[in-house]
């Protein structure tokens, strides 16, 4: 087992998580309860990542994040240092192509909730955003984990947009998806079954979890 690989992969998961939370739950309650035309538009470039070949977007984000771009110039006058072949290049390459596995369940969990729950709790008074906090979050929790709960999993076994936009830095861009691309290209197939392995269970976990979240009877609110 490659520790530092997996440690890697693990920091890298956690953080484009952490990152589609808020993002996930913006972009998602927007979808799904402002009616404009053109939405459909939108939907297709969140959803573009799903069909998009992982080296595709790997080559056209390696290219917005040169120096020659403005979003890589802007990175490296900010921070001092350039965003390809960085653990933070991979972190917003992830978060690009995880949109969909966060905004998705989110959006899908808001549009369970009938219109006449919102309605009724501005009725009450209560504000927009006190009607977000209190009656919309406790309702869609189980597609807010299912969504955490995707990306985790999705982020964990990434290869193409790392390999692309990270390279394999061991210890810095450098994941166990690589590592295990790495130990066959080598002949270790030892290694690499026993990476695979986890990856492998990880993933069977993480699905058998949403499933069992989503497989709930939607909750009816009278």
């Amino acid at each position: 087992m490659d520790w530092t690989a997996l440690n890697i992969s693990l920091q890298l998961a956690a953080w484009a998580s952490a990152l589609l939370l808020p993002i996930g739950l913006l972009l998602g309650r927007w979808l799904a309860a402002t009616p404009m035309r053109g939405r459909g538009f939108v939907e297709a470039a969140v959803a573009l990542p799903l069909v998009l070949p992982p080296t595709v977007l790997g080559f056209y984000l390696l290219v917005l994040f040169s120096d020659d771009n403005p979003a890589g110039w802007l990175w490296r006058t900010l921070t001092g240092s350039g965003l390809n072949f960085s653990f933070s290049g991979i972190v917003i390459a992830s978060v690009i192509f995880n949109l969909p596995f966060a905004v998705q369940p989110i959006q899908r969990a808001f549009e369970s909730i009938p219109p006449y729950v919102r309605e009724a709790a501005w009725c009450s008074g209560l504000s927009h955003w006190r009607t977000f906090w209190r009656i919309e979050l406790p309702l869609i929790w189980p597609g807010v984990i299912s969504a955490m709960i995707l990306t985790f999993i999705h982020t964990l076994g990434e290869f193409g947009v790392i390999l692309m936009v990270g390279g394999a830095i061991d210890g810095e861009t450098r994941t166990i998806a690589i590592a295990i691309y790495d130990r066959m290209q080598a002949f270790d197939e030892s290694a690499a079954a026993t990476m695979s392995l986890t990856l492998l269970i990880a993933s069977f976990a993480a699905i058998g979890i949403v499933y069992s979240l989503t497989g709930r009877k939607p909750l009816h609110v009278r």
